[in-house]
Protein backbone atom coordinates (compact mmCIF):
# COMPACT_ATOMS: atom_id res chain seq x y z
CA UNK A 1 0.00 0.00 0.00
CA UNK A 2 2.57 2.41 0.67
CA UNK A 3 4.88 1.31 -2.11
CA UNK A 4 1.67 1.94 -4.17
CA UNK A 5 1.73 5.55 -3.06
CA UNK A 6 4.72 7.05 -4.26
CA UNK A 7 4.47 5.33 -8.04
CA UNK A 8 0.61 6.81 -8.30
CA UNK A 9 2.11 10.32 -6.94
CA UNK A 10 5.26 10.12 -9.89
CA UNK A 11 2.21 8.98 -12.33
CA UNK A 12 0.08 11.90 -11.81
CA UNK A 13 2.85 14.02 -11.81
CA UNK A 14 4.08 13.34 -15.69
CA UNK A 15 3.21 16.04 -17.90
CA UNK A 16 0.40 13.16 -20.12
CA UNK A 17 -1.44 12.45 -16.71
CA UNK A 18 -1.27 16.04 -15.28
CA UNK A 19 -3.30 17.19 -18.75
CA UNK A 20 -5.57 14.21 -18.37
CA UNK A 21 -6.73 14.59 -15.03
CA UNK A 22 -7.42 18.34 -15.72
CA UNK A 23 -9.18 19.59 -19.10
CA UNK A 24 -10.24 16.61 -20.54
CA UNK A 25 -11.75 15.04 -17.18
CA UNK A 26 -13.41 18.70 -16.47
CA UNK A 27 -14.61 18.66 -20.00
CA UNK A 28 -16.27 14.74 -19.26
CA UNK A 29 -17.68 16.11 -16.11
CA UNK A 30 -19.75 19.10 -17.76
CA UNK A 31 -20.85 16.30 -20.61
CA UNK A 32 -21.81 13.93 -17.97
CA UNK A 33 -23.60 16.78 -16.03
CA UNK A 34 -25.26 18.13 -19.31
CA UNK A 35 -26.71 14.52 -19.99
CA UNK A 36 -27.57 13.79 -17.32
CA UNK A 37 -29.85 17.47 -16.59
CA UNK A 38 -31.03 16.58 -20.28
CA UNK A 39 -32.47 13.15 -19.10
CA UNK A 40 -34.35 14.58 -15.91
CA UNK A 41 -35.72 17.06 -17.59
CA UNK A 42 -36.82 14.93 -20.75
CA UNK A 43 -38.34 12.36 -18.49
CA UNK A 44 -40.02 15.56 -16.43
CA UNK A 45 -41.54 16.67 -19.46
CA UNK A 46 -42.81 13.25 -20.89
CA UNK A 47 -44.41 12.17 -17.20
CA UNK A 48 -46.60 15.70 -17.62
CA UNK A 49 -47.13 14.90 -20.92
CA UNK A 50 -48.73 11.42 -20.14
CA UNK A 51 -50.63 12.65 -17.43
CA UNK A 52 -52.04 15.41 -19.66
CA UNK A 53 -52.78 12.92 -22.46
CA UNK A 54 -54.05 10.21 -19.99
CA UNK A 55 -56.53 12.77 -18.28
CA UNK A 56 -57.96 13.73 -21.65
CA UNK A 57 -58.28 9.93 -22.51
CA UNK A 58 -60.05 9.33 -19.24
CA UNK A 59 -62.68 12.13 -19.79
CA UNK A 60 -63.06 10.75 -23.45
CA UNK A 61 -63.98 7.16 -22.33
CA UNK A 62 -66.25 9.01 -19.23
CA UNK A 63 -68.07 10.92 -22.03
CA UNK A 64 -68.57 8.02 -24.17
CA UNK A 65 -70.20 6.14 -21.79
CA UNK A 66 -72.62 8.99 -20.66
CA UNK A 67 -73.43 9.30 -24.59
CA UNK A 68 -73.30 7.76 -28.00
CA UNK A 69 -73.52 10.74 -29.34
CA UNK A 70 -75.39 14.05 -29.06
CA UNK A 71 -73.64 17.55 -28.47
CA UNK A 72 -71.87 15.67 -25.73
CA UNK A 73 -69.62 14.33 -28.27
CA UNK A 74 -68.49 18.00 -29.19
CA UNK A 75 -66.02 17.83 -25.96
CA UNK A 76 -65.37 14.56 -26.79
CA UNK A 77 -63.55 15.52 -30.07
CA UNK A 78 -61.72 18.59 -28.30
CA UNK A 79 -60.72 15.92 -25.51
CA UNK A 80 -58.97 14.08 -28.84
CA UNK A 81 -57.42 17.29 -29.37
CA UNK A 82 -56.27 18.14 -26.44
CA UNK A 83 -54.36 14.67 -26.46
CA UNK A 84 -52.64 15.85 -29.72
CA UNK A 85 -51.40 19.16 -27.87
CA UNK A 86 -50.15 17.82 -24.92
CA UNK A 87 -47.90 15.62 -27.38
CA UNK A 88 -46.95 18.61 -29.93
CA UNK A 89 -46.21 20.93 -26.28
CA UNK A 90 -44.06 18.19 -24.83
CA UNK A 91 -42.18 17.85 -28.52
CA UNK A 92 -41.53 21.67 -28.37
CA UNK A 93 -40.74 21.70 -24.88
CA UNK A 94 -37.99 18.86 -25.41
CA UNK A 95 -36.29 20.77 -27.92
CA UNK A 96 -36.19 23.61 -25.96
CA UNK A 97 -34.52 21.69 -23.44
CA UNK A 98 -31.89 20.28 -25.83
CA UNK A 99 -30.96 23.54 -26.80
CA UNK A 100 -30.85 25.28 -23.61
CA UNK A 101 -29.07 22.38 -21.58
CA UNK A 102 -26.16 21.88 -24.69
CA UNK A 103 -25.60 25.84 -25.39
CA UNK A 104 -24.95 26.26 -21.91
CA UNK A 105 -22.60 23.13 -21.84
CA UNK A 106 -20.82 24.53 -24.36
CA UNK A 107 -20.17 27.81 -22.82
CA UNK A 108 -18.59 25.79 -19.99
CA UNK A 109 -16.67 23.69 -22.19
CA UNK A 110 -14.75 26.73 -24.33
CA UNK A 111 -12.99 28.29 -21.58
CA UNK A 112 -11.33 24.76 -20.94
CA UNK A 113 -10.21 24.42 -24.48
CA UNK A 114 -8.59 28.78 -23.88
CA UNK A 115 -11.30 30.29 -26.02
CA UNK A 116 -12.18 33.11 -24.09
CA UNK A 117 -16.00 33.72 -24.33
CA UNK A 118 -16.55 37.41 -23.08
CA UNK A 119 -15.85 38.84 -26.21
CA UNK A 120 -17.10 36.07 -28.05
CA UNK A 121 -20.50 36.95 -26.15
CA UNK A 122 -20.31 40.71 -26.81
CA UNK A 123 -19.92 39.71 -30.46
CA UNK A 124 -23.34 37.42 -29.77
CA UNK A 125 -24.50 40.22 -28.48
CA UNK A 126 -24.09 42.86 -31.48
CA UNK A 127 -24.57 40.39 -33.62
CA UNK A 128 -27.77 39.78 -32.45
CA UNK A 129 -28.58 42.69 -32.51
CA UNK A 130 -27.84 43.32 -36.21
CA UNK A 131 -30.02 40.13 -36.84
CA UNK A 132 -32.91 41.79 -35.03
CA UNK A 133 -33.44 44.07 -37.47
CA UNK A 134 -32.25 42.72 -40.57
CA UNK A 135 -34.53 39.32 -39.27
CA UNK A 136 -37.34 40.77 -38.09
CA UNK A 137 -39.92 38.94 -40.41
CA UNK A 138 -38.45 35.47 -39.20
CA UNK A 139 -38.46 36.52 -35.72
CA UNK A 140 -42.22 37.21 -36.52
CA UNK A 141 -42.42 33.95 -38.10
CA UNK A 142 -41.09 31.39 -35.47
CA UNK A 143 -42.80 33.42 -32.83
CA UNK A 144 -45.89 32.82 -34.40
CA UNK A 145 -45.40 29.24 -34.73
CA UNK A 146 -44.80 29.40 -31.28
CA UNK A 147 -48.20 30.69 -30.33
CA UNK A 148 -49.98 28.87 -33.11
CA UNK A 149 -48.75 25.15 -31.09
CA UNK A 150 -49.39 26.65 -27.61
CA UNK A 151 -52.45 27.68 -28.27
CA UNK A 152 -53.86 24.74 -30.32
CA UNK A 153 -55.32 27.09 -33.38
CA UNK A 154 -54.84 24.08 -35.75
CA UNK A 155 -53.26 20.65 -36.22
CA UNK A 156 -51.71 18.46 -38.69
CA UNK A 157 -54.83 17.26 -40.73
CA UNK A 158 -56.97 20.19 -39.83
CA UNK A 159 -58.48 21.56 -42.95
CA UNK A 160 -58.68 25.71 -42.43
CA UNK A 161 -59.25 28.72 -44.14
CA UNK A 162 -56.23 31.20 -43.63
CA UNK A 163 -57.73 33.81 -46.09
CA UNK A 164 -55.73 33.31 -49.70
CA UNK A 165 -56.29 29.54 -49.50
CA UNK A 166 -58.14 26.72 -47.57
CA UNK A 167 -56.74 23.66 -46.95
CA UNK A 168 -55.78 20.35 -45.07
CA UNK A 169 -52.42 20.92 -43.19
CA UNK A 170 -49.97 18.56 -43.70
CA UNK A 171 -47.17 20.07 -41.58
CA UNK A 172 -46.67 22.86 -39.40
CA UNK A 173 -42.95 23.99 -38.30
CA UNK A 174 -42.20 27.12 -35.80
CA UNK A 175 -41.70 28.56 -39.39
CA UNK A 176 -44.20 27.94 -42.33
CA UNK A 177 -47.30 25.74 -42.18
CA UNK A 178 -47.68 23.31 -45.61
CA UNK A 179 -51.24 23.79 -46.70
CA UNK A 180 -52.91 21.48 -49.47
CA UNK A 181 -55.77 22.89 -51.47
CA UNK A 182 -58.88 20.90 -52.71
CA UNK A 183 -57.36 20.62 -56.18
CA UNK A 184 -54.27 19.10 -54.53
CA UNK A 185 -51.42 22.56 -54.79
CA UNK A 186 -49.38 22.39 -52.18
CA UNK A 187 -49.36 25.86 -50.42
CA UNK A 188 -46.27 27.24 -47.94
CA UNK A 189 -47.28 30.07 -45.95
CA UNK A 190 -45.18 31.85 -43.11
CA UNK A 191 -46.47 31.97 -39.55
CA UNK A 192 -46.33 35.21 -39.44
CA UNK A 193 -48.33 36.05 -42.72
CA UNK A 194 -51.14 34.23 -40.84
CA UNK A 195 -53.61 36.90 -39.19
CA UNK A 196 -57.00 34.89 -38.76
CA UNK A 197 -57.52 31.27 -38.84
CA UNK A 198 -61.40 29.59 -39.59
CA UNK A 199 -60.67 25.88 -38.31
CA UNK A 200 -62.95 23.59 -39.69
CA UNK A 201 -62.09 20.90 -38.05
CA UNK A 202 -62.20 21.54 -34.26
CA UNK A 203 -65.16 20.23 -32.07
CA UNK A 204 -68.45 20.07 -34.35
CA UNK A 205 -69.80 21.95 -38.25
CA UNK A 206 -73.10 22.40 -39.16
CA UNK A 207 -74.65 20.33 -42.42
CA UNK A 208 -77.07 22.58 -44.02
CA UNK A 209 -79.38 21.04 -46.92
CA UNK A 210 -82.12 22.87 -49.00
CA UNK A 211 -84.79 20.37 -50.47
CA UNK A 212 -87.46 21.75 -52.85
CA UNK A 213 -90.97 20.91 -52.76
CA UNK A 214 -94.25 21.71 -54.60
CA UNK A 215 -95.75 25.51 -53.47
CA UNK A 216 -99.00 23.32 -53.15
CA UNK A 217 -98.17 20.62 -50.63
CA UNK A 218 -99.11 20.38 -47.25
CA UNK A 219 -96.62 21.74 -45.06
CA UNK A 220 -97.83 20.06 -41.91
CA UNK A 221 -97.89 16.31 -43.62
CA UNK A 222 -94.08 17.22 -45.36
CA UNK A 223 -92.84 18.14 -41.87
CA UNK A 224 -93.94 14.87 -40.55
CA UNK A 225 -92.22 12.80 -43.27
CA UNK A 226 -88.97 14.98 -42.49
CA UNK A 227 -89.06 14.59 -38.65
CA UNK A 228 -89.65 10.95 -38.90
CA UNK A 229 -86.22 10.92 -41.12
CA UNK A 230 -84.38 12.75 -38.40
CA UNK A 231 -85.48 11.01 -35.87
CA UNK A 232 -84.80 7.18 -38.36
CA UNK A 233 -81.04 8.59 -38.85
CA UNK A 234 -80.80 9.93 -35.43
CA UNK A 235 -81.24 5.91 -34.23
CA UNK A 236 -79.42 4.35 -36.86
CA UNK A 237 -75.62 3.40 -35.88
CA UNK A 238 -74.90 3.33 -39.31
CA UNK A 239 -74.24 7.14 -39.06
CA UNK A 240 -72.60 7.72 -35.57
CA UNK A 241 -69.31 8.59 -37.26
CA UNK A 242 -70.86 11.83 -39.16
CA UNK A 243 -73.76 12.70 -37.30
CA UNK A 244 -73.21 14.42 -33.79
CA UNK A 245 -77.35 15.47 -33.00
CA UNK A 246 -80.72 14.75 -34.39
CA UNK A 247 -81.45 16.58 -37.43
CA UNK A 248 -83.86 18.97 -37.68
CA UNK A 249 -86.51 20.83 -39.47
CA UNK A 250 -85.49 24.84 -39.63
CA UNK A 251 -88.25 25.33 -41.62
CA UNK A 252 -88.81 27.01 -45.10
CA UNK A 253 -86.09 29.21 -46.18
CA UNK A 254 -87.49 30.25 -49.32
CA UNK A 255 -90.10 30.29 -52.48
CA UNK A 256 -89.92 30.71 -55.70
CA UNK A 257 -92.12 30.18 -58.55
CA UNK A 258 -94.01 26.51 -58.10
CA UNK A 259 -91.49 25.55 -55.50
CA UNK A 260 -91.01 25.85 -51.62
CA UNK A 261 -87.46 25.15 -50.29
CA UNK A 262 -87.04 23.11 -46.95
CA UNK A 263 -84.26 23.84 -44.51
CA UNK A 264 -82.43 21.10 -42.92
CA UNK A 265 -79.64 21.23 -40.53
CA UNK A 266 -77.44 18.56 -38.62
CA UNK A 267 -74.42 18.91 -36.18
CA UNK A 268 -71.85 17.14 -38.19
CA UNK A 269 -68.29 15.35 -37.32
CA UNK A 270 -65.72 17.79 -39.07
CA UNK A 271 -64.81 17.27 -42.28
CA UNK A 272 -68.39 14.67 -42.63
CA UNK A 273 -70.29 17.47 -43.94
CA UNK A 274 -70.76 16.60 -47.42
CA UNK A 275 -71.41 12.99 -46.96
CA UNK A 276 -74.13 13.94 -44.35
CA UNK A 277 -75.56 16.26 -46.80
CA UNK A 278 -75.37 13.82 -49.42
CA UNK A 279 -77.38 10.88 -46.85
CA UNK A 280 -79.82 13.53 -45.61
CA UNK A 281 -80.85 14.51 -49.64
CA UNK A 282 -81.12 10.56 -50.23
CA UNK A 283 -82.94 9.44 -47.57
CA UNK A 284 -85.41 12.40 -47.66
CA UNK A 285 -85.45 11.56 -51.59
CA UNK A 286 -86.81 7.98 -50.78
CA UNK A 287 -89.29 9.22 -48.36
CA UNK A 288 -90.99 11.70 -50.34
CA UNK A 289 -91.05 9.09 -53.13
CA UNK A 290 -93.12 6.49 -51.09
CA UNK A 291 -95.00 9.65 -49.81
CA UNK A 292 -95.78 10.86 -53.08
CA UNK A 293 -94.78 14.09 -51.99
CA UNK A 294 -94.28 16.18 -55.17
CA UNK A 295 -90.48 17.74 -56.11
CA UNK A 296 -90.74 20.19 -58.90
CA UNK A 297 -88.65 20.49 -61.45
CA UNK A 298 -86.63 23.49 -61.64
CA UNK A 299 -86.31 25.45 -64.89
CA UNK A 300 -82.86 25.48 -65.93
CA UNK A 301 -81.57 28.52 -68.73
CA UNK A 302 -80.77 26.93 -71.97
CA UNK A 303 -76.98 26.35 -72.52
CA UNK A 304 -75.27 28.30 -75.81
CA UNK A 305 -73.50 25.57 -77.53
CA UNK A 306 -70.88 28.11 -78.65
CA UNK A 307 -69.75 29.73 -75.15
CA UNK A 308 -70.71 26.95 -73.27
CA UNK A 309 -72.58 29.03 -70.95
CA UNK A 310 -76.07 29.63 -69.97
CA UNK A 311 -78.18 32.39 -72.23
CA UNK A 312 -78.07 35.75 -71.14
CA UNK A 313 -74.50 35.69 -68.88
CA UNK A 314 -71.50 37.38 -69.58
CA UNK A 315 -68.72 34.73 -70.45
CA UNK A 316 -64.99 36.32 -71.10
CA UNK A 317 -63.91 36.19 -74.50
CA UNK A 318 -60.67 33.47 -75.22
CA UNK A 319 -57.29 35.48 -75.15
CA UNK A 320 -56.33 36.03 -78.68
Amino acid sequence: MTAAGPVFEAAAQHPFWEWALGVPLRITIVVAVALVVQWILIRLINRVVRRMASSARKERLGQSRRAARTAELSALLMSERREQRAEAIGSLLRSVVRVAVWSIATLTVLPELGVQIAPLLASAGVVGVALGFGAQTLVKDYLSGIFLILEDQFGVGDVIDVGPVIGTVEEVTLRVTRLRDPGGVVWYIRNGEILRVANRSQGWMVAVVDVPVGYDEDLDRVREIVEAVAEDMDTDERYDDMLLSRPEFAGVESVSGDAMFLRITARAVPQQTVPLTRVIRERLKLAFDRAGIRVPILARPPIDPATGTAFGTASVPPPK
